[in-house]
């Protein structure tokens, strides 16, 4: 049988009535001055009431005090069961808790955090196989180890003669390190579709400096390109100006700063003005009598106004 089925919908009439003993133990158990009015009572089962009295201490909106009173059967006693502070229907909250691996964001990590990696992380996969995979979180492989040993080891020129200068030729840590996958874990190509999206969004073709940019990057002179699978998409940007400075880039980015777009380009030149003295250009004096035509000056108009 369950609880809605044994509780009583009509309070008990002496429980209700117990509102002074109610307050009275509100009081106790709150600081001073902070228990409000009376704001109702519920039945909790039979002869078993809640008082509730508003909460006025300071961060508390919304909140009230739960005072539980009862009384034995056939008793005109009514004792105190507990009091308690409780949220109400419109009670301020505090967020849900939410564990701070989902609550980490990009930028937050800080000099002398530590951020571990989950043993299954699936932005990595193993960078080693068989017997020569390193346990789970080690930063490199026991030769690497050894060999970051020495380097720490204040001795004469040379490394001691009892620890390994470079992996045993024809191990799968020989080929490792010349392929530059010396490490513990690698990129999956979840990890690496993650990191794409992420590099696309930031610095990609639809970002608003990208749309009015001269030239992408992948025609300027400052981009550095990437080894591996990703270099077919970024690089990185080393203009000092350049917004993306140090940053990775998508090729299809561009901004004021292209190489290319540095020269600029030459004012137009007003043509220089034509001076021809070899010919006399007729010039109207009058207009003719008859046409209204205005007529050509003849040579000898012209040789009459040289004398003139």
């Amino acid at each position: 049988m369950s609880a809605a089925t044994t509780r009583s919908r009509t309070p008990d009439r002496l429980c209700a009535e117990a509102v002074d003993l109610a307050r009275a133990a509100a009081e106790e158990a709150a600081a001073p001055g902070v228990v409000g009015e009376h704001t109702g009572l519920v039945s909790e089962g039979d002869r078993v009431v809640t008082h509730f009295f508003q909460c006025k201490e300071l961060g508390y909106r919304g909140w009230r005090w739960a005072v539980t009173v009862a009384r034995a059967s056939r008793a005109k006693v009514v004792t105190l069961d507990e009091a308690v502070l409780l949220p109400g229907p419109d009670a301020l909250l505090a967020p849900e808790w939410v564990p701070w691996s989902e609550r980490l964001r990009p930028g937050d990590l800080g000099p002398g955090d530590l951020l571990p990696t989950e043993s299954e992380d699936l932005r990595l996969e193993p960078g080693y196989s068989a017997e020569e995979e390193p346990p789970v979180h080690s930063a490199v492989s026991a030769e690497m180890a050894e060999l970051a040993e020495a380097e720490d080891a204040e001795v004469t020129a040379g490394a001691p003669a009892t620890l390994p200068t470079s992996p045993s030729r024809g191990s799968i840590a020989a080929v490792a390190e010349e392929l530059g996958m010396r490490r513990a874990r690698v990129l999956s190509r979840y990890g690496l579709h993650l990191a794409a999206d992420r590099w696309e969004e930031a610095f990609g073709a639809g970002t608003p400096m990208a749309q009015a940019a001269p030239a992408p990057c992948v025609s300027c002179g400052f981009l550095l390109p990437l080894g591996g699978s990703l270099g077919q998409a970024f690089g990185v940007c080393a203009n000092e100006f350049a917004p993306a400075d140090g940053r990775v880039v998508s090729l299809a980015y561009g901004c004021g700063g292209h190489s290319e777009a540095a020269v600029m380009p030459k004012p137009p030149q007003p043509a220089a003005p034509v001076i021809d003295e070899t010919r006399v250009d007729p010039f109207p004096l009058r207009p003719a009598p008859d046409s209204g035509s205005v007529p050509a000056i003849t040579d000898e108009a012209t040789a009459e106004l040289g004398h003139s």
